[in-house]
């Protein structure tokens, strides 16, 4: 028992087996060891290169919002400097002196909490005194003009339009969703423009029959488009709730300049003053937008709060002082631009109003709506002639006078063409031309330049051209 040695050991590790007790067992143990550890070694570095990358690229992110920010930052101080000049050469109105005009960078509206009044609603700059005087001074010649105006020598005659007859048909929209609802063209350069029921407008080259551009964008139908006759400028109205504005360059390509989002409901009308630096656009919302064009700059949104219905068609009067409006309600509504009120109201049609028409002459204002075509005299406010074309269930979907006010286009399940008479003479049907479709349903009608030409599009894809043939034209002419 003296030689006895008494040996202490852990309760947690383990005695090692005899193996370990001799050297070959030990060097193998170290072995194992040694290749646990280099294998431990080797993830803890791989781990460590993946950390550094994802710290670098944390960082170039920070970098470049920085970077980004900073121009943000730049662009804001920018639009805030250009807005007080502004204020300072031309000062708001009283009522919206304390408010800011939220900037436009690349089409699209700063943080619209800006310019946010109370209740919700958002301000407007208004339209200045300046403005009026430009509008003013505008109708004043234009009104001074249209006394002297006369009718064209070169304005196709009557017996030309009686033999007018489908020239073309072009497809130009979409076949997966077929369908033109707006026609405008432009006179100068014989440019026609549709817009589809596929989100885009397609801008077409009368003369040369083709297209020179397909204009994207839009997420819904496009119910109106309009040229402005200077600088090669576009507009589009549509069901998404908003206007584009679209800037021609010399290559024939247009780019969205403006994206307006002023309205809550559907775009239905766009409208062009004749200084071709303001517009106007109507909407479902029961407002209506004044813009001035150069900026996009909405100057002032009108809400008349005795009116419930929304607006579903717009037109200037030729002198710019008068804008007319039609609703859903059947009522056509006239205001004075200058005091933004509404100084005059057609009642009489069944239904939504389709389109109005100005006629050049000053004094005439054709209407359309479910159940056809009224004519209006401005001067006594009241209608003169109703025109009852189709049936109970076909709408009168488009009315057009001519530049020169000596004719004026219908269109419903059909085409026609009035001879435009007075307020006591007759209008005499002159020609009625088929919707060639097969759809019943001609939706806008627009007469080119001299009347020389009918541009007609329907629920299908095609633009259509009536005309005379070149032989019958020459024999016309000579």
């Amino acid at each position: 028992m003296d030689d006895i040695v008494p040996v202490k050991t852990g309760k947690i590790v383990k005695p090692r087996s005899l193996t370990a007790a001799s050297i070959p067992g030990m060097l193998g143990m170290f072995q194992n060891e040694w290749d646990a550890l280099m294998l431990s070694n080797f993830a803890l570095e791989q781990q460590l290169h993946t950390a550094r990358q994802e710290l670098s690229h944390a960082l170039y992110q920070h970098d470049a919002a920085c970077r980004v920010i900073a121009r943000l930052k730049k662009e804001r101080d920018e639009a805030r400097s250009l807005l007080a000049q502004a204020e300072r050469q031309a000062p708001l109105p009283a009522s919206a002196a304390t408010t800011n005009v939220s900037a436009l960078s690349n089409g699209k509206r700063a943080a619209e909490s800006e310019d946010m009044g109370p209740g919700g609603k958002r301000m407007r700059p208004g339209v200045s005194d300046s403005i009026i005087a430009e509008l003013t001074e505008c109708n004043a010649a234009l009104s001074q003009q249209r006394k002297k105006r006369q009718i064209p020598p070169t304005l196709a005659p009557i017996d030309a339009l009686e033999r007018y007859t489908q020239l073309s048909s072009h497809p130009l929209h979409k076949t997966n969703k077929p369908g033109i609802t707006s026609i405008d063209i432009n006179l100068s350069k014989d440019i026609v423009a549709t817009g589809g029921v596929d989100s885009s407008a397609v801008l077409f080259d009368r003369t040369s029959g083709e297209i020179l551009s397909t204009l994207n964008g839009h997420s819904k139908k496009v119910t109106s488009v309009k040229f402005v006759a200077q600088n090669d400028v576009f507009l589009s109205g549509s069901a998404d709730k908003t206007v584009r504005i679209w800037q021609g360059s010399e290559d024939g390509k247009y780019d969205c300049r403006h994206i307006l989002k002023d309205h809550t409901a559907e775009v239905q009308a766009v409208t062009v003053h004749a200084t071709n630096n303001y517009f106007v656009t109507a909407s479902l919302d029961t407002t209506w937008c004044f813009y001035d064009l150069s900026s996009g700059l909405c100057l002032t949104q009108v809400e008349d709060p005795s009116n419930s219905m929304g607006y579903t068609s717009a037109a200037f009067h030729p002198d710019g002082l008068i804008l007319g409006t039609g609703t859903t309600g059947a009522t056509v509504r006239i205001w004075d631009v200058k005091s933004r009120g509404n100084v005059a109201n057609f009642d009489g049609h069944t239904g939504a109003v389709t389109a109005i028409s100005f006629s050049e002459n000053g004094y005439f204002l054709a209407t359309a709506a479910h159940d056809g075509v009224k004519l209006w005299d401005l001067r006594k406010l009241k209608n003169f002639r109703s025109f009852e074309l189709y049936d109970q269930d076909t709408p009168t979907n488009s009315v057009d006078f001519d530049h020169s006010g000596s004719y004026l286009a219908i269109a419903g399940s059909d085409i026609r063409v009035y001879q435009v008479g007075s307020v006591k003479a007759e209008w005499n049907c002159i020609k009625t031309l088929p919707d060639l479709s097969g759809t019943g349903k001609a939706t806008c009608v627009k007469f080119g330049t001299d009347a020389k030409y009918l541009a007609v599009g329907s629920m299908d894809r095609n633009l259509r051209i009536f005309g005379l043939p070149e032989g019958d034209d020459a024999s016309t002419e000579s």
